[in-house]
C-alpha cells in the first residue's frame, strides 16, 4: 500500500484542496496521513475525516512585519521540523503533498531530510513566503496561475487548483428553497470568507435598500456577523457560513460578490459565475488578492472594486455594472482554460512518488 503525507494550514484555503484530493487518494488505495498544527483550522477540518490519520507538530508563523514572536517562532519551526522528521522516519511515506501555510515549512523540511519527494501547490499569483521556502526542498511545484509558474522556474507547472466534486452537484432549486427566494429575480450572493469581510458586509448592508429593488441577496457573513435587525427583511437571507448546502447556494446565484482569495475565485470560475471582487487591500495583506483579482480582470473573468474606492453607492453601481455585463462574463468564463486542477495535481503526485 502506498503512503502519502499531506500538509498545509492556517486558513481554510490551505486545506480545501486536500479535501478535493482525498476521495481520489483513498479510492486509489493510499494510506493517508495529515500533518498540521495542534490548534489550527486544519485540525478541525481534517481530524474527523474517516481514512485519514492526523498528526500535530509545532510551528511558528512566518511574518513579514515586526513582532516579538519573530524571535521565538524560528525555534518552533526547528522543533516542528524535528517532530516532522521523526514522523517521516516512522511513516516512511512514498510522497508528501504540501498546500502551503506556515505549518508546511517544518513538514517539508522533515520530508526532505528523509528523502521523501515533495509536491507543493501555490494558489496565489505570487508565491507566499512559506511556499518560497518549501519550493527549494520540493521536486515539483503546482500553481493556479501561469504567472506564478513562470516566477518559480523549471520545477513549476500551472495545473489549476484541486476542487471538491461536491462543488459541481449544487441544485438551483434547493438553493432558492434554502434562501426562501422565488427565483423570479436575479440573486446576488456575497461570500464573506471563513472569517467574514467586515468592510464589504457594511457596504452591502448600507446598499441593501437599493439592491433589493432589483434583486434578492444571499449573504454569507462570516462567523459572528449576523445582523438580527435584518432577519425579516424580504429578499434578504443571511447565514454565518454554509457547508454541505454551499454548492446549492452557489448554484442559485446569478452574481457573486467576494473577496479575491484564489481558491474561492477559481471555484466561481469553474462554475461560470460572474464575479465582483473586492480584494483585501495591501495594508491588510501581502497584496496577493489584488494581483489575483487583476489577473482575472485582464482575462475578462470578473469586475473589480478596490476597497479604498468602496462605498454603499459605488458598490451598488458596481453590482449594476456586473449585472449588465453578465452575459459577456459568462461567455469569457466558458472559454477560459479549465480551473479544476485535480487530475493535473494527482498526476504530479504519481510522477514523483517513490517507485
Amino acid at each position: 500500500m502506498k503512503r502519502i503525507v499531506l500538509t498545509g494550514g492556517g486558513t481554510a484555503g490551505h486545506v480545501t484542496p486536500h479535501l478535493a484530493l482525498l476521495p481520489h487518494l483513498l479510492r486509489e488505495g493510499y494510506e493517508v496521513h495529515y500533518i498540521g498544527t495542534e490548534n489550527g483550522i486544519e485540525r478541525g477540518m481534517i481530524e474527523k475525516l474517516e481514512g485519514v490519520a492526523y498528526h500535530a507538530v509545532k510551528s511558528g508563523k512566518l511574518r513579514r512585519y515586526f513582532d516579538w514572536k519573530n524571535f521565538t517562532d524560528p525555534f518552533r519551526v526547528i522543533a516542528g521540523a524535528f517532530q516532522a522528521g521523526r514522523l517521516m522516519g516512522r511513516l516512511k511515506p512514498d510522497v508528501c503533498f504540501s498546500k502551503g501555510g506556515f505549518v508546511s515549512v517544518p513538514v517539508v523540511i522533515g520530508a526532505w531530510l528523509h528523502r521523501v519527494p515533495v509536491v507543493c501547490h501555490e494558489s496565489d499569483l505570487t508565491p507566499g513566503l512559506a511556499n518560497k521556502i518549501c519550493s527549494k526542498f520540493a521536486r515539483r511545484v503546482a500553481t493556479t496561475f501561469p504567472e506564478c509558474a513562470e516566477a518559480l522556474g523549471k520545477k513549476a507547472v500551472c495545473t489549476g487548483t484541486p476542487m471538491r466534486p461536491a462543488l459541481f452537484t449544487g441544485s438551483r432549486e434547493k438553493g432558492l428553497a434554502l434562501a426562501g427566494f422565488s427565483g423570479e429575480r436575479p440573486v446576488l450572493m456575497m461570500v464573506g470568507g471563513s472569517s467574514g469581510a467586515q468592510s464589504v458586509n457594511k457596504a452591502l448592508r448600507e446598499a441593501l435598500p437599493r439592491l433589493l429593488e432589483k434583486m434578492d441577496v444571499l449573504h454569507l457573513t462570516g462567523k459572528g456577523n449576523l445582523d438580527g435587525s435584518l432577519a425579516a427583511l424580504p429578499g434578504y437571507k443571511q447565514f454565518e457560513f454554509l457547508s454541505d448546502e454551499l454548492p446549492d447556494a452557489i448554484a442559485c446565484a446569478d452574481l457573486i460578490l467576494s473577496r479575491a482569495g484564489s481558491n474561492a475565485i477559481c471555484e466561481f470560475q469553474a462554475l461560470k459565475k460572474p464575479m465582483l471582487l473586492v480584494p483585501y487591500p495591501k495594508g491588510a495583506s501581502r497584496g496577493d488578492q489584488i494581483l489575483n483579482a487583476e489577473s482575472f480582470r485582464k482575462r475578462g473573468l470578473c469586475h473589480v472594486l478596490l476597497q479604498e474606492n468602496m462605498t454603499a453607492d459605488s458598490l451598488y453601481d458596481a453590482v449594476m455594472d456586473l449585472q449588465r455585463d453578465r452575459e459577456n462574463l459568462i461567455r469569457n468564463l466558458k472559454n477560459a482554460p479549465p480551473a479544476d486542477g485535480t487530475d493535473a495535481v494527482l498526476g504530479l503526485i504519481h510522477e514523483i512518488e517513490k517507485k
